[in-house]
C-alpha cells in the first residue's frame, strides 16, 4: 500500500461527503498507484456508514467508530495507526482533493523514494463558495476558481527538514495536519513523547499537545531527515465550517509561539528560531486585546499570562505591535469618519 488517507471526523458528515467524493474523483485519474482512506469518527451522532457505503465499491475504505468523543488528537492518532500504507496523510473531513492530486503525489513519491516527509502545499477556500453547488461537491467546479495558496513557497526542492519550518515555506509552521505527508510507521514510533493526560482533554486546542500532536510527533521523527517541498497545492482547505473558528487569534500568538520553542529544543537552529518566533508574534497585541475583550470564546482561560504574555515581550515583533495596533485603529476611525460625513 502505497498511500493511507488518514480523515479523522466528527460531525460535519455533509463536508465528509464532499471530502470523500473529491478522493473518488482523484482516484479516477490515476493507475498503479495504491491507496486507501482511514476514516476515524470520534462519536457521531448521525448514520457516517451511510456515506462510507456510497465510496466503498469504488474505493478502499476502512471506517472505526469510537463510542464517545476521545478528543481530536487521540482520534487523529487513531486514523493513521488504522493505516497500512508507507506514507500516510491527514486530512480535515472538510478538506478536497483536487483533481489530479493522487496521479501527482504518486509520481512525487517515484521521483523521492529515499524521503520521508514531504510538504504539501494547499489552497484556502471559503465553503460558502463550495455550497453554492449541488451536492456532493464536483471538484471540476474549482477550474476558473482562483485561491489563495497557503504557502507562497514556488519551487519543488529536497531540503533538510528545518528548512521546511520558515515562514517563507508557511506562516503555520506545520500546525495544520494537511500540509504533511510522513512515513506512517515512524510517526507511528513516536507517539509516545506526547502526554497521555493532555491528549484525553476533549476541549479543542486547550493545551499544547492536543492542539500540536502532529507537529510535536514530525519534529521528533523527521528532523535530521532529507525532506521535500511540495510548492504545488494538492489540497483545497475549506474554512468556515469549523466550530473552532473563534480560537484562530489564540492559536496564531499562543500555540504557534510554543510550538515554535518546541522546534528550538528539538534542534531548529538559533537563529533560524528567533527569526521564526519574532514572525509568529507580528500580530501580538492586537489578538492579545481580542482575546481579552471575546474571553472564554476566544481561549482566555487557556491562556499563561507568564508563558504566552511576559516572556514574548522580549520579541520586537510584541512591542512593534502595540503601535501597530493604535493605528490600525486609527485607520477605522478615519474610515467611519469618512463614511458618516
Amino acid at each position: 500500500m502505497d498511500l493511507s488517507i488518514c480523515i479523522p471526523t466528527y460531525n460535519r458528515t455533509k463536508q465528509l461527503d464532499n471530502c470523500l467524493n473529491s478522493i473518488l474523483i482523484a482516484s479516477k485519474n490515476v493507475s498503479n498507484f495504491l491507496f486507501e482512506v482511514c476514516v476515524s469518527d470520534n462519536g457521531t451522532q448521525e448514520d457516517i456508514s451511510r456515506i462510507i457505503k456510497k465510496y466503498d465499491k469504488n474505493i478502499k475504505i476502512k471506517l472505526n467508530k469510537n463510542e464517545k468523543n476521545l478528543g481530536f488528537a487521540l482520534n487523529a492518532i487513531k486514523s493513521v495507526s488504522m493505516g497500512s500504507g508507507k506514507y500516510a496523510w491527514m486530512i480535515g473531513n472538510d478538506d478536497l482533493l483536487l483533481p489530479d492530486t493522487l496521479i501527482k503525489l504518486k509520481n512525487i513519491f517515484d521521483n523521492n523514494k529515499k524521503i520521508d516527509f514531504f510538504f504539501i502545499n494547499s489552497y484556502n477556500l471559503n465553503t460558502e463558495f463550495v455550497e453554492q453547488f449541488s451536492h456532493p461537491f464536483d471538484t471540476k467546479n474549482l477550474q476558473n476558481k482562483k485561491m489563495k495558496k497557503v504557502s507562497s513557497y514556488k519551487e519543488n526542492k529536497e531540503v533538510d527538514f528545518w528548512e521546511i519550518i520558515d515562514p517563507k515555506v508557511s506562516w503555520e509552521f506545520l500546525i495544520g495536519i494537511f500540509l504533511s505527508v510522513f512515513d506512517r510507521k515512524k510517526w507511528l514510533q513516536n507517539v509516545e513523547i506526547l502526554n497521555t493526560n493532555d491528549l484525553k482533554d476533549v476541549r479543542a486546542w486547550s493545551n499544547f499537545d492536543n492542539t500540536c500532536m502532529n507537529a510535536k510527533i514530525i519534529a521528533r521523527t523527521f528532523k535530521k531527515s532529507k525532506s521535500f517541498i511540495c510548492a504545488e497545492p494538492l489540497s483545497v482547505n475549506l474554512h468556515g465550517e469549523r466550530e473552532w473558528g473563534g480560537l484562530y487569534k489564540f492559536i496564531e500568538i499562543v500555540r504557534i509561539p510554543e510550538l515554535i520553542d518546541y522546534y528550538r529544543k528539538e534542534g531548529l537552529p538559533y537563529f533560524k528560531y528567533l527569526y521564526c518566533k519574532n514572525f509568529s508574534l507580528r500580530n501580538f497585541f492586537n489578538y492579545f486585546f481580542k482575546i481579552l475583550i471575546e474571553g472564554e470564546k476566544a481561549g482566555l482561560k487557556y491562556v499563561n499570562i507568564k508563558n504566552h504574555f511576559l516572556k514574548n515581550l522580549l520579541f520586537p515583533n510584541s512591542l512593534f505591535s502595540i503601535p501597530l495596533f493604535f493605528y490600525r485603529i486609527l485607520l477605522r476611525m478615519i474610515k467611519l469618519k469618512k463614511n458618516d460625513s
